[in-house]
């Protein structure tokens, strides 16, 4: 098993890498400068600062009214007086009831007043008098001047620190990406940890002929100097083209590993954001990033994500997000902006609906298919992903490759997890030919559902997959019946399993009426024993749609509508637009033909086999579940060692 890449530090950066050299130390700072300079800053804080004591002095002064002097005079003479503090003619005093303001509403306790330098009064007897106490401490006590600058400054810090973020936020960019963070400078990069196990093509099995056509990118990039001379240039890209699971990604990363090179990977998902400008200036960074440690590779996920060909009416004007990043791929790849010794690897499903101008040579130089492995391929892959899986001793990996006719990489990666998960669950210390056994079972028929159906209900089941897996058996070239069950799996209430003994790449029309005749006989059968039809056969019917449609419209198996292609083989594409309304109902025609004579087949054969239907039932209703040999005996059907298969 191979270490994962590393993660990304932030999410705003759309790619990882490994195998890539540390940022030199003086990459890690750096950024904008602050806009306006640090004096309209300084500015700023001076008027925050001035206008902060402005309001403190307004508050500051309602905290004690000065009174005029002779009013004090008449509160000492009334004897309301308590105590005063006095320095110089200024005095403060509090009183011992609350007085009235003269010629105002406001009341106080505390107050101020001025003795003018002329009086000639006998205050100190008036006190004396009065039992006034005279302090030596200011009766009201006024904020020290440190914490009357701390609370002036107070705005003046949050502006200081909002201002700070702003600009930290400027100079490294924010989770919002290039326009959330005010525009950024490319930030490091996430890099490999040291002897860290890099994939390479010892982790690839089952597609050697897609290795020999990447062996010549590796051997590129371990001798340019060789290709130089003789004047051959480094491929631009490589695409990759397959179905899903069949081990794209891990090929680019094999091919980063084998030549020893930086391989950065991004889904092209994560380039597009819903600010126009965003997705191209990541792809700047990306190729910029490469630029430093090459050679190096680029590995683009999921392409036509914003790959799709231009001028679909998808865009706003041709301006849109996904178009402008696509352009910038484009220029990043033709060579003039100093992208050489970038490879770009790019993988997808959907090779079709690209933009000619990003397959053309010079961009994509190589469109290698990546199919589902055969066999031998299938073995292989099987050895790779139980390499940590302890096995019995009776695990026969060849038979389970030979059951398991068009699975990817990702498929058997997912069964010998399956069985490795039910070891556990069963408390052994090895995964047996059993567990994968079962864990084959769940994959291919779906996990089962504890379901309790009414005999009534059940006995149906068991002719409809009864009239399934006869007819499997008793049509000429039909693949062999591995599995007949009634135990509920997934949606379904029963399930017949048939695989050919060797894997196919090209199928006659006789074998496709064959599969189109089993599809049709689980509702055959009901017919036939009941004389009704059940919702049952609705994936059957699904099934012999698809096979219809595309002997009519896509393989050119009916006279009538000759041999052409009348129906895309695109499903997102318009069934109207392929062709002309009378071929398509000519099309229609057709499908309805084929499939009722097939209908006719399945009902002929069933009634000729009434015995041995009625006898695979019965045996599925005593046991439940049938396996390859026993389903055959209980038909009462020989199982051909060396079966007639089409070619």
């Amino acid at each position: 098993m191979t270490n994962p890449v590393p993660p990304r530090d932030r999410t705003d950066q759309p790619w990882r890498s490994e195998g890539a050299p540390p940022p030199p130390p003086s990459s890690q700072g750096g950024g904008r400068k602050m806009p306006g300079g640090w004096g309209r800053l300084l500015l700023t804080a001076l008027l925050v600062y001035l206008v902060a004591n402005l309001v403190l002095s307004l508050f500051n002064g309602d905290d004690e009214p000065t009174v005029a002097y002779t009013e004090f005079g008449k509160q000492v003479s009334a004897g309301n007086v308590s105590k005063i503090y006095s320095k110089g003619d200024a005095i403060q005093g509090q009183l011992k009831k609350e007085a009235k303001v003269p010629d105002g509403d406001e009341k106080y306790t505390k107050f101020t007043t001025q003795r003018p330098s002329f009086a000639d009064d006998d205050l100190w007897a008036e006190l004396i008098k009065d039992d006034v106490t005279v302090t030596a401490e200011p009766v009201v006590q006024q904020r020290s001047f440190l914490v009357n600058l701390l609370i002036s400054l107070a705005p003046m810090l949050l502006l200081v620190l909002l201002w700070v973020f702003v600009a930290r936020r400027m100079s490294r960019g924010g989770p919002g990406g290039a326009m959330g963070g005010f525009g950024r400078k490319p930030p490091p990069k996430p890099v490999e940890l040291e002897g860290a196990k890099r994939t390479t093509f010892a982790d690839v099995a089952g597609i050697d002929e897609v290795e020999g056509e990447l062996d010549d990118v590796v051997d590129f990039l371990k001798n340019p100097g060789e290709y130089r001379k003789m004047g051959a240039r480094m491929p631009g890209g490589v695409l990759l083209a397959g179905p899903p699971g069949t081990g794209k990604t891990l090929l680019a990363r094999a091919v980063a590993g084998e030549a020893g090179v930086p391989f950065f990977s991004a889904s092209a998902s994560e380039f597009i954001e819903m600010i126009v400008g965003v997705g191209a200036g990541r792809v700047r960074e990306l190729f910029a990033e490469a630029r430093k440690v090459a050679p190096a590779i680029v590995f683009i996920d999921e392409i036509d994500t914003i790959g799709r060909a231009r001028g679909g009416g998808s865009g706003m004007g041709g301006h849109d997000e996904r178009e402008q990043t696509l352009n910038q791929i484009l220029t990043e790849m033709d060579g003039f902006s100093g992208s050489e010794g970038v490879v770009v690897l790019a993988a997808t499903n959907r090779p079709d609906v690209l933009d000619p101008a990003l397959t053309r040579p010079g961009r994509f130089d190589r469109i290698v298919h990546v199919s589902p492995p055969d066999k031998g391929g299938r073995e292989a892959i099987l050895k790779i992903h139980t390499r940590p899986v302890p096995l019995a001793d009776d695990v026969d990996l060849a038979a389970i490759a030979r059951a398991t006719p068009g699975m990817t990489g990702a498929d058997l990666a997912n069964l010998a997890n399956e069985g490795a998960l039910l070891a556990v669950k069963r408390k052994r210390d090895k995964v047996g030919q059993a567990e994968l056994s079962d864990a084959l079972e769940k994959v291919q028929l779906g996990a089962e559902r504890p379901l309790v159906m009414p005999d009534e209900e059940r006995r149906r089941t068991a002719y409809h997959e009864s009239g399934h897996a006869l007819l499997g058996m008793v049509q000429p070239g039909a693949d062999p019946v591995r599995k007949v069950t009634i135990v509920p799996r997934g949606r379904a209430l029963g399930v017949t399993l048939s695989t050919p003994d060797a894997d196919k790449y090209a199928y006659t029309e006789e074998y496709l009426r064959g599969r189109i005749i089993g599809a049709l006989g689980g509702m055959a059968a009901e017919q036939i024993v009941y004389g009704v039809v059940t919702t049952g056969a609705e994936s059957d019917l699904e099934q012999v749609t698809n096979l219809a449609r595309g002997m009519v419209g896509r393989w050119g198996m009916s006279d009538k509508v000759g041999r052409l292609t009348a129906i895309p083989a695109d499903a997102q594409q318009a069934y109207g637009l392929s062709a002309a309304p009378a071929t398509l109902d000519t099309v229609d025609a057709e499908m309805r033909r084929i499939v009722d004579e097939c209908y006719a087949d399945a009902c002929r054969l069933l009634r000729e086999h009434r015995e041995k239907l009625d006898s695979l039932a019965a045996a599925l209703l005593a046991d439940e579940t049938l396996d390859e040999a026993e389903a055959y005996r209980a038909a009462g059907v020989h199982r051909l060692e060396k079966p007639h298969i089409l070619p």
